[in-house]
């Protein structure tokens, strides 16, 4: 083949390869444009108390009514507002709206608001802000780590003419008032607040604002603007204007209650509400193993044009959005079961509406099984901005109850409309929704007195996309997190889980665990916190409850703080105990797997099991040799520093006292575990051989320099050991003598305890095994330590290689131990959290006392205590961390659940805020 043939054939497969790469692409858009966006998560607020979906459902499954008289909160002249007659001036035909409970009232403090600009803030931004906060709750998701995301925010907004006159107030708040009132802002502030970094958009199209923002979102989902989007809307009547004006035009029921496509329908009813969904791309929905309630299949958006009145609904129109909605979807009319109409109630507009289904929808399909219609508004009222996801959130319940609700209010369907011309049918009664050979759908429309017309087809989850069950894992205790903004939205929450946990429809039957991992890793952490370790639904519910009374309960933890550094403190003597390792290896695969470390490295050393020891199943004579617990203790902390630390809590600083520094050593990185542990091992074995029956340690409440001063006649053979705090000293030496110096003590009043021990560390005794040492441990590798290590035997920091050689190890035996004045030093260095790595606490006690001279605000606990050596003990130490704002990543010691609970979202400490 010639060079210039050759060149054409190189061309050519080029040119296929970028051929079959641009297909490929092409591929993937199309795709992307038409996958379904999966709607993951609802959270609302409308009239009768309705506080999220499962409240919505209920009413409207329920029929309740939910209108009540005018509101009171709002400065509004309710005794004046009332008047029979629709021509009166300056008042309104009807006596009733369906109002949103506190809708005055707000959290400004929980999103770094001020008072002053809180109450320059529309109602509606308020509302919007709290509700996408709970969105988000309801997702599982903390709304703290999706700060500095690309999710983007959609939010139908109408002006609603808050504090329309301040003409009283010259100056006053003009800048807060102009952003707080703007509707663009809405969005934007909702973006602030939570970080979002995404799409911000306000959208005012009337009463089609929600769907639209729901249209506009899902396209930016498909064109890959954002991951996820929260979208919605917000509506808050600041004045009874709406009523007024609607009153002229003798637009409004009479009853004030929307009769939605009824031949009793006079007119709409006013109402308010806020409802917000968060969305995300089908597939990325499934990546991240978020639920998903159900899905948007398709959408449209269209405006009347020049029709027959700019307010005036427009049939024609609204047949073209839902063609549009179809074919976005790829649907045929008879692939969807239902829709959730516009319904106002009005007498043009829904006979228009009602029409233009029967032309679309009601066409071409089987009679036997029609297009239902209904609409929320019957049962809620027209929510304006918020109508159209109301719409949404009820079909996707429906989806979820199978089950479409009655249409309320309805004497019988409206004789303006032909029903004969197509197969639709008013639900004058509930129905069970069931697959009729294709998945689940129910369209959605929105129509706007500005023109602007919205439809969406809602399909139920896809089959092979169920959310798994919460399951209960074996038994066990949990740790329950409770965080809160102020101390009386953290009783509030707690009465909130309490009831929920005792509420035979939403919680009793719950697993805990899966309880506390929703808790844990889907709630933010916020400043005033409690932890509660349960292992029961009573244990749980009587601890909560204690809890919001401000009283104490088995098992709760509470405070709040900012922490300093964390130390950990690793003890000498005095913290085993028969079967200190029992439950720990039972229950935490993280510290079983550090034993088992720690036991094949002793293997080397010793003709004994460490599980067996830990496990109180070995010759309980065992425990009483030295050379057995030392290295049991030495275990025990090494495999409890693995559990902290797969808690996210590690240390700034280690220290040590005794034989404790040889586990803070390796935790350090200054020795090796092999080399800890030869260290250990070959040191406790020349004590028992050389050093025991010979002598004996005991504990004194005497400061330094007095113990020594009363030890005066015994000199030479009873000494200061090691200096634990102010007044806290531990004595060795000969045994008879220690028995007199103790005899003495105890008769002048000093409080004195016996170390179990029969060797006397710390004091010239040690002097006998400084040989046998020098030759166990030589070839001791020393490392530079990797976290600071504060030496209780030179009083300083430890920094170098080289230094805790087997040398060191002598001395660490010999030397009074300095613990006390290291922990003072180390609280002057800022160090604020003490957590003692042991089977049992004995240095928590001195600590407390030098902290309590230092007047320090530190926090000082525990690991494990004697006899209660399980999770319950160290979630519970966890705890008293966590509540003085140490970082804990709860997840290290939950059990493995499949399944996530629906909790209570975010108790929000209200005030008032309204001008009027």
């Amino acid at each position: 083949m010639s060079a210039p043939d050759e060149q054409i054939v190189q061309a050519l497969r080029a040119s296929l390869k970028e051929n079959t790469r641009l297909q490929q692409e092409n591929s993937a858009l199309a795709a992307a444009a038409a996958e379904p966006i999966a709607i993951v998560s609802m959270a609302c607020r409308y009239a009768g108390g309705i506080r999220g979906p499962e409240d919505l459902w209920r009413v409207v499954s329920e029929g309740a009514d939910v209108y009540t008289g005018f509101p009171t909160d709002r400065g509004w002249d309710v005794d004046g507002l009332y008047h029979p007659d629709p021509d009166n001036p300056g008042t309104t035909y009807v006596r009733e709206g369906a109002f949103l409970q506190d809708a005055t009232k707000f959290d400004a403090g929980f999103f770094g608001i001020s008072p002053r600009e809180a109450l320059a803030m529309d109602p509606q931004q308020r509302q919007l802000l709290e509700v996408s906060w709970e969105t988000f709750e309801r997702a599982g998701i903390d709304p703290h780590s999706v700060r500095g995301t690309d999710i983007g925010v959609f939010a139908g907004i109408v002006h609603q003419d808050y504090a329309p006159d301040l003409s009283g107030f010259e100056g006053f708040m003009s800048l807060e008032r102009a952003l707080g009132t703007a509707g663009g802002v809405a969005s934007g502030r909702v973006a602030y607040a939570l970080g979002l970094e995404g799409p911000a958009v306000t959208v005012d199209t009337m009463c089609s604002s929600s769907l639209v923002a729901l249209h506009l979102a899902a396209a930016a989902l498909r064109r890959g603007e954002c991951s996820m989007a929260l979208a919605g809307g917000s509506t808050v009547m600041a004045t009874p204007g709406g009523f007024v004006g609607f009153a002229r035009q003798r637009a409004l029921a009479f009853n004030g209650r929307c009769k939605s496509y009824a031949a009793c329908a006079d007119g709409s009813g006013w109402a308010e509400g806020v409802g917000v969904l968060l969305l995300e791309r089908l597939s990325v929905a499934r990546e991240r193993g978020h639920q998903v309630l159900a899905v948007i299949r398709g959408s449209a958006v269209n405006q009347d044009g020049a029709s027959n009145g700019l307010t005036a609904p427009n049939g024609p129109a609204q047949q073209r959005v839902i063609t549009k909605a179809l074919a976005s979807a790829g649907l045929s009319p008879s692939e969807v079961d239902a829709v959730e109409g516009h319904g106002t109630g009005t007498v043009l507009g829904d006979p228009i509406e009602a029409q233009a289904l029967l032309a679309t929808y009601g066409q071409g399909r089987d009679p036997e099984h029609p297009l239902w219609l209904g609409s929320v508004k019957s049962v809620i009222g027209h929510t304006q901005a918020a109508s159209g996801v109301a719409g949404v959130i009820k079909v996707v319940q429906s989806l979820r109850h199978g089950v479409l609700p009655a249409t309320m209010h309805v004497d019988a369907p409206s004789p303006q409309v032909d029903w004969s011309s197509g197969a639709v049918e008013l639900l004058t009664q509930a129905r069970e929704w069931v697959p009729n050979g294709h998945p689940r759908r129910s369209g959605v429309s929105s129509f706007g007195a500005s023109g602007t017309n919205a439809h969406l087809i809602i399909e139920e989850a896809p089959a092979d996309y169920v959310q798994p069950v919460a399951t209960e894992p074996r038994d066990g205790v949990v740790p329950l997190v409770v965080t809160a903004g102020t101390a009386a939205s953290l009783a509030a929450q707690a009465d909130r889980l309490a009831t929920f946990l005792t509420d035979v429809d939403a919680g009793a039957d719950a697993p805990l665990a899966a309880v506390a991992g929703t808790l844990a890793t889907g709630r933010a952490v916020l400043g005033e916190r409690a932890v509660i370790v349960a292992g029961t639904h009573e244990e749980a519910t009587a601890a909560l409850n204690a809890l919001a009374q401000g009283e104490n309960a088995p098992g709760l933890v509470s405070g709040s703080g900012t922490p300093g550094k964390v130390v950990w403190v690793f003890p000498g003597q005095g913290t085993q105990w028969v079967g200190m390792g029992r439950e720990l290896l039972d229950t935490s695969p993280v510290f079983a797997e550090r034993i088992a470390q720690c036991d094949a490295a002793l293997a080397r050393w010793v003709d004994w099991s460490l599980t067996d020891v830990l496990r109180g199943e070995s010759d309980p004579a065992l425990m009483e040799r030295v050379d057995v617990l030392q290295p049991a203790s030495f275990a025990v902390m090494v495999g409890l520093a693995a559990v902290w630390s797969s808690v996210g809590v590690t240390p700034d600083a280690v220290v040590g006292h005794s034989q404790g520094e040889i586990a803070a050593a390796c935790i350090a990185g200054a020795l090796s575990l092999e080399d800890a542990v030869r260290v250990v091992a070959l040191r406790s074995q020349a004590i028992a051989v050389q050093l025991s029956g010979r002598g004996g340690m005991a504990s004194v409440a005497l400061a330094e320099e007095e113990a020594a001063a009363r030890l005066e006649p015994w000199a030479g053979r009873v000494e200061v050991a090691a200096v634990n705090g102010p007044n806290s000293v531990v004595i060795a030496g000969d045994a008879e003598a220690l028995d007199e110096a103790l005899d003495v003590l105890d008769d002048q009043g000093v409080r004195v305890r016996r170390v179990a021990v029969d060797y006397a560390s710390h004091s010239r005794h040690v002097e006998d095994i400084r040989d046998t040492l020098a030759e166990s441990l030589a070839g001791i590798n020393a490392h530079a330590p990797a976290v600071p290590f504060y030496s209780t035997v030179t009083g300083e920091w430890i920094t170098d290689a080289g230094v805790v050689d087997g040398a060191y190890w002598y001395r660490n035996l010999r030397n009074q131990v300095r613990f006390g004045p290291a922990v003072t030093e180390l609280i002057g260095q800022g160090h604020g959290v003490f957590v003692e790595i042991s089977a049992h606490p004995v240095l928590v006690q001195p600590i407390n006392e030098i902290v309590d001279r230092a007047d320090a605000d530190v926090t000082v606990t525990g690991s494990l205590r004697r006899e209660d050596g399980g999770l319950r003990r160290l979630l519970t130490s966890m705890g008293e961390l966590f509540v003085r704002g140490v970082t804990v990543d709860w997840a290290g010691v939950l059990p493995a659940v499949s399944g996530r609970v629906d909790l209570p979202t975010y108790a929000f400490d209200h005030q008032h805020y309204w001008l009027q």
